[in-house]
């Protein structure tokens, strides 16, 4: 039986997980907000999105599940005595467990059988230069040169078609759901998607699992056999940091923009409402925290949490527990930090909200003023606090990049698209050029923040009044033949 870790940042993406649901059930039960969330999933691009999400979401939460493995029974130790790995792993560890132990010497290209750096070798009784054999990639293959392009090929091909397969099975469930759903069968409610006569695109969703589902398979029948992503200085494959930094992405974004959330809304409510000395000092709070450069008082935090960290190494027995620890406060810092732009958006709504009559038929009727911004203010600019967060959340995977190539980011241990940008710095210089780790953590961000962007887009123009009106798509009606 393994040893469970629990991780800072653990518990607070289940805590997040268990409140979504929540949140979705209370949705579910309120018709205008089911209004409003059926307004974004019409929108192709944000259903699409909110997929690539999913998959991300499900990558996550693989990672946030920590075990430290018990280690066989040593001869002359008690039975009872139970010894574990000083090791902690994740569910997506033990997953991808091959990719972590196919460590080679140095850098290796995308599914190559040999090494990038040549080494000097006797060949032939002759010492020459040429790249040494990989230990894991394509090392199954008795005579590389020849079957090296063949076997890409056929695994290429067979992962394509395996995925095409279950990507087409999860369309097949997702049509079904949608049938059940409508009380209509199978056959006519398939018919009335390809025709686009649902309000909801579900060809757009169908084409999005496709379009998943064919690269995972790919991947997945390669990785086995070859580094698809190749392999970093230190011999490390590229493909198993990419998505171990999906979490550290989805923690930074949410953890953060969540952070930002008690401070924004109470000081941001207080002042629109009270005015007088009270809008004064807390415009005055933000105005001084928007002087100040965010990346230096970042940096001067995050030095300061990690002085504190140096000192008290007692407090943490492995060095994962550290490192998880940072990233946590350093979402802490980031929140604590960024909290004047909504309060600024939230002050300006509530000054408006206070002069509409139900908030003074309220005031005249004695209600005291903690109840009317509960009551009656929060609810109307909860819209505001939406969209602004999910906004804010590709925002903060970007920061991250910036910060940890500068250096005042996540810890060095831990993986992230920003520690892999700052480490390709010198890999971009070399000649020739090692592109391939800089080139799998930029497209994962991008895909990352592209479909945060396009979803976040969706909610905008579906909860913000004031944004462009949301057009319903026309449906065409299908003819009966004569």
């Amino acid at each position: 039986m393994p040893k469970f870790v629990i991780l800072w940042t653990d518990v607070a993406i289940w805590l997040l997980l268990v409140a979504l649901v929540a949140y979705a059930w209370s949705v579910a039960r309120k018709p205008n907000l089911a209004a409003n969330w059926g307004k974004v999933f019409r929108s192709a691009p944000a259903l699409s999105s909110s997929l690539v999400l999913v998959a991300c979401l499900l990558v996550t939460l693989a990672d946030s599940v920590h075990f430290r493995a018990a280690l066989p029974p040593t001869a002359g130790t008690p039975s009872a005595t139970v010894a574990y790995d000083a090791r902690v792993q994740s569910l997506l560890d033990a997953a991808l467990s091959r990719l972590v132990e196919s460590r080679e010497s140095t850098y290796s290209v995308p599914l190559a059988y040999v090494g990038f750096t040549k080494e000097s070798l006797e060949v032939d009784g002759h010492v020459q230069r040429v790249a040494p054999r990989l230990k894991f990639g394509g090392a199954h293959l008795g005579d590389p040169a020849a079957q090296w392009s063949s076997d890409v090929l056929t695994r290429t091909v067979v992962g394509a078609v395996t995925g095409l397969v279950a990507g087409i099975l999860l369309c097949v469930l997702l049509v079904a759901g949608v049938a059940r759903a409508r009380r209509e069968s199978w056959r006519t409610c398939w018919g009335r998607i390809r025709r686009h006569e649902t309000p909801v695109p579900w060809q757009a969703a169908c084409w999005t699992l496709l379009a998943l589902s064919v690269p995972v398979g790919v991947v997945v029948s390669l990785m086995g056999h070859y580094h698809v992503f190749g392999t970093d200085i230190t011999g490390n494959d590229v493909l198993y940091q990419t998505l171990k930094s999906i979490r550290t992405a989805f923690v930074i974004g949410t953890l953060a923009t969540l952070a930002t959330l008690p401070l924004a809304v109470v000081l941001g409510i207080m002042a629109g409402y009270f005015k007088g000395w009270v809008d004064e000092l807390i415009q005055y709070l933000y105005t001084v925290l928007s002087s100040i450069p965010n990346i230096l008082l970042i940096a001067a935090c995050v030095l300061m949490v990690q002085v504190f960290l140096d000192k008290h190494p007692e407090l943490f027995e492995t060095g994962v527990e550290r490192a998880d620890l940072k990233l946590f406060l350093l979402c802490a810092v980031l929140g604590l930090t960024g909290w004047a732009g909504l309060c600024r958006l939230l002050r300006g709504e509530t000054l408006k909200l206070r002069e509409l009559e139900y908030v003074q038929a309220a005031t005249a009727f004695g209600v005291s003023p903690l109840r009317i911004m509960v009551r009656h203010i929060f609810p109307n600019v909860a819209h505001l606090m939406l969209i602004v967060t999910v906004l804010e959340f590709s925002a903060l995977i970007l920061y991250e990049a910036v910060l940890s190539y500068v250096g005042v980011g996540v810890d060095p241990s831990m993986n992230s698209f920003g520690g892999m940008i700052n480490f390709a710095r010198n890999e971009m210089s070399r000649d020739p050029v090692v592109w391939w780790p800089f080139a799998a953590a930029f497209v994962f961000m991008v895909t990352l923040v592209l479909a945060a962007n396009l979803f976040a887009d969706g909610v905008r123009d579906a909860f913000d009044p004031r944004a462009r009106a949301f057009r319903p798509r026309p449906l065409t009606a299908h003819k009966k033949p004569a």
